[in-house]
């Protein structure tokens, strides 16, 4: 691509798009954005290109976002892997400079799955040989004599999502699965009919291995000499997931030794490979990287990261961001994350001071999921109502901390009114506090604000509420409406809450439009309230 070019224009993000992705990824984007292209891995224009500024960009394996590519990058909010794999994205940098990192975590695991059977299978039964010999002229029927899936002992080597799918597709070979994964509980491999086992049962046992780990500093050459010592003769072993995971020099070894009888390779601990001793042995099919290529994955990638483009250019929350603190979220908590943003965003205005600490607590049902990125979700509020500009999911806890302010989730299964609920209390460093109650209502989880402090609300959190607390008199309702229609703004919806007659209350009004400082002040001297605050949600 000429990067001169490329018209940035200041109406609307700009999403650089540096390698060639599915159409249907500009289908999902949408025409909200300004989209460029540069070749990624061409150096010197992918640096030239975010050096211009964008806000978002796209890549799949060939584009290195390392530290210098992320310092050149002005203005970058979101690098977006189209693919499962982050090895070319340094997390750290993006993380310490705010950027958000997604990746499309499922988008390949049926495409994975299925090409590591096709390795298994073709292992199995010498297809790869048998299929060069044709083509050279050789009727090779007794040279390559295989042998059956059926009744044998399959072992998997992590048994995470693809994993999962490799085992219920070989169980309708009728092969026997068992499986070692140190982190899933033995009750979820029951119930797909598998039985965990320790590595070294896997490897005495196992008529065929397949492997589905990442590669970390625990996994690198997991299979590696001391285990290949430990397998039948007749074991085959299939690496579909990451190079380096299956030491390919002891598995050379090995299979001239005659002590593992062939392979099916798709990674590789150096890539790309074109020249390996593995690739002179009969008994090893091999395959280039093929494990996410298909055009339904290819679409699948393409499809997800446009969707978190556009959820992390709107500030909202991406479940796929690996660089934001609180794990994986569970579809039960994912809509209390705006909830408890704009509690947060309530709790800070009534305060008129930037919290120190907030404490989200989480009751009722919703109580037995994990929580903390409520934690977060807080932050991100309070720091939008005292002004902080594109605050994000990666940089709220930073930004919070340079303020002073924490937040934490602790959690309850007792919820006496409502199946579940959340309380959000915020103090500050002088020692005032509030507390705010919201909830999720009905089929729709329809958003409410059920408390503050001692009063109970029914509010739905709209754009624009006005806040007043004062003793409960006659008149106070009547001055707030004629004052709030004088200046034409005109009033959705209006809430009143008492502690008792001509004792404390809190009235709750939704308005249509901003309310200035001066119609505040108005309606705080005629009515003696004790605080009238205007709050402006930011969704």
């Amino acid at each position: 691509m000429d990067t001169k070019r490329a018209v940035w224009r200041v109406t609307k993000p700009i999403v650089l798009i540096a390698e060639e992705l599915s159409p249907a990824t500009l289908l999902a984007l949408g025409p909200d954005f300004e989209v460029v292209n540069c070749d990624g891995a061409n150096r010197a224009e992918l640096l030239a290109v975010l050096g211009k500024g964008v806000d978002a960009v796209l890549i799949r394996s060939a584009t290195k976002m390392d530290a210098e590519a992320i310092a050149a990058a002005k203005g970058l909010k979101i690098i977006a892997r189209a693919g499962v794999g982050l090895d070319n994205v340094d997390i750290p940098a993006a993380t310490a400079a705010g950027i958000m990192v997604v990746n499309a975590p499922t988008s390949n695991i049926v495409s994975a799955a299925e090409l590591a059977i096709s390795l298994l299978l073709a292992s199995a039964r010498f297809i790869s040989p048998a299929h060069a010999a044709l083509r050279n002229g050789k009727w090779a029927r007794t040279k390559f004599t295989g042998t059956e899936l059926f009744e044998k002992t399959l072992g998997i080597v992590g048994f995470g999502r693809i994993g999962q799918l490799v085992a219920q597709r070989m169980q309708a070979f009728g092969m026997d699965i068992i499986a070692y994964d140190p982190y899933l509980q033995p009750a979820r491999a029951a119930q797909l009919g598998v039985r965990l086992v320790e590595l070294d049962e896997l490897l005495r046992t196992s008529d065929f291995i397949t492997i589905h780990l990442p590669k970390t500093k625990e996994t690198a050459n997991l299979i590696g000499v001391d285990a290949l010592k430990k397998v039948k003769p007749s074991v085959r072993i299939v690496n579909a997931a990451r190079g380096g995971v299956l030491d390919e020099s002891a598995l050379y070894d090995a299979i001239v030794a005659g002590d593992v009888a062939g392979a099916g390779l798709d990674v590789f601990s150096t890539e790309p490979c074109t020249d390996s001793p593995l690739f002179t042995l009969d008994n090893v099919v091999a395959t280039p990287h093929l494990g996410a290529s298909t055009d339904e994955a290819q679409e699948r990638a393409g499809i997800a990261v446009a969707v978190s483009v556009r959820k992390a250019l709107a500030g909202e929350l991406v479940p796929d961001a690996v660089n934001v603190k609180g794990g994986v979220i569970a579809q039960e908590i994912r809509p209390s994350l705006p909830l408890v943003e704009k509690m947060a965003q309530i709790a800070t205005e009534l305060l008129g001071e930037v919290p120190v600490h907030m404490d989200v607590q989480v009751r009722g049902e919703i109580a037995v999921h994990d929580s903390t990125i409520l934690a977060i979700s807080a932050l991100k509020g309070a720091l939008i109502a005292v002004g902080a500009e594109e605050v994000t999911y990666v940089n709220a806890p930073g930004l919070a901390s340079e303020r002073g302010m924490t937040s934490s989730v602790t959690t309850t299964a007792d919820s006496a009114e409502y199946r579940s609920m959340i309380a959000l209390r915020a103090a500050t460093g002088s020692g005032k506090s509030i507390t705010v109650d919201g909830t999720l209502m009905g089929i729709r989880q329809t958003e409410k604000i059920i408390g503050i402090d001692s009063f109970s609300l029914d509010l739905s959190p709209s754009a624009h509420i006005l806040f007043l607390r004062y003793v409960d008199q006659p008149g106070v309702i009547g001055i707030v409406g004629h004052t709030l229609g004088t200046a034409k703004i005109n009033i959705a919806g209006m809430q009143v809450a008492r502690s008792a007659q001509g004792g404390k209350a809190l009235m709750a009004l939704s308005v249509d439009s901003d309310v200035s400082e001066e119609i505040l002040e108005t309606i705080k001297r005629e009515t003696g309230a004790e605080s009238v605050r205007a709050v402006d949600l930011v969704n």
